[in-house]
């Protein structure tokens, strides 16, 4: 067996990035995560100056140490805006309205052991404090039983894991206060789609946002010609306990009225790699990402474009955003769509 790097590629690049990026990519240490005798850190990346009643979008990765093409999704598109910063005026007059958050590597731990969990055996997915309000799958919605099984949440009482704690301040410090943000968690997932899922996962409820969700929806479906994304509620395919997403757009509502956070996940659909080339089924890492360099580009490719349009949109947002004489009508169109029929 080959020794593994002395560094994750992944930070060796984000590094690079920041060097690059000076002055207008700011980099800040969250925090650092113990793991074989090595300290990893949790950088959080930030592009634009503007004051806290401008809009916001934020960009995650990594969440899951095993499902690498997330961060390298997000690191790509990071590359990218560095790479335009030199030429771009464009992008140079967006910056000026607008704040771009990046953390590409949440769990560095995780993704040097090849695991789903961080080195303590927690899904971090699962580790926020709440229950959900329904019934939830075995194991697959979260379990306290044990870290040696999958998704284990944590010790019921115990404090949140550095990493999803570290997740939580800097989305509330950098997006929660705004008067609007969006956030985009990029993930590996089962299925043959390219699904964008937003809160709830606790709950089947339809959450207050719903029209601007919509909105959004439609936006994307007329600016993003042919694409391939299925967006729906989470909770349209599986509930769980204590989704950090769920955990940080309910908190935003508690905080007080007129805030618009709009969480969302992408979940790239992994089976398609497979399918593709069966053989990666017998890989831990072939099940989560595509593991043929070509193909590997090929996602690359197509999910920038998604990256590039929710930051324009959270820019103009309200070019988009449903006034009051509209919000009812995304409101009945949403519910008929995501709601009262059922899935395709």
């Amino acid at each position: 067996m080959p020794s593994p790097p002395p560094v994750l590629p992944e930070l060796l690049e984000l590094q690079a990035l920041a060097e690059q990026g000076t002055p207008h990519l700011r980099q800040r240490l969250l925090c650092e995560v113990e793991v074989d005798g090595r300290a990893l850190p949790v950088h959080a990346y930030t592009l634009g100056r503007a004051g806290p009643e401008a809009p916001a979008v934020g960009f995650f990765g990594g969440v899951h140490g095993l499902e690498r093409i997330g961060a390298e999704v997000v690191i790509a598109y990071l590359r990218s805006l560095v790479m335009r910063l030199r030429w771009d005026d464009t992008l140079h007059r967006q910056l000026e309205s607008m704040v771009m958050l990046f953390v590409p590597l949440v769990n560095p731990g995780g993704c040097w052991r090849g695991t789903r969990a961080n080195p303590n055996g927690v899904d971090l997915m699962r580790n926020a404090p709440q229950d959900a309000l329904e019934p939830v799958p075995w194991l697959v919605g979260g379990q306290r039983i044990s870290a040696a099984l999958p998704w284990y949440r944590g010790a019921r009482g115990a404090a949140m894991e550095r990493e999803s704690a570290a997740l939580c301040e800097v989305a509330e410090a950098e997006l929660g206060g705004r008067p609007f943000s969006i956030a985009l968690d990029c993930h590996s997932g089962f299925g043959m789609n390219d699904r964008l899922w937003f809160p709830l996962a606790c709950s089947a409820r339809p959450i207050d946002h719903l029209p601007e969700l919509h909105a959004f929806s439609q936006t994307m479906d007329q600016a993003l010609l042919h694409h391939r994304y299925v967006m729906e509620p989470q909770s349209r395919q599986y509930l769980a306990h204590g989704d950090l997403w769920d955990h940080l757009y309910l908190r935003s509502r508690a905080s007080g009225p007129g805030r618009v956070f709009l969480p969302l996940t992408l979940e790239m659909g992994s089976w398609l790699w497979i399918k593709k080339n069966p053989r990666q089924v017998f890989s831990r890492h072939g099940i989560f990402n595509p593991l043929i360099g070509h193909r590997q580009q090929r996602v690359l490719r197509r999910h920038l474009s998604l990256l590039d349009f929710i930051g324009r949109a959270a820019g103009s947002h309200t070019r988009w955003r449903p006034a009051d004489a509209q919000r009812a009508q995304h409101q009945a169109l949403a519910l008929e769509r995501w709601y009262r029929r059922p899935e395709r």
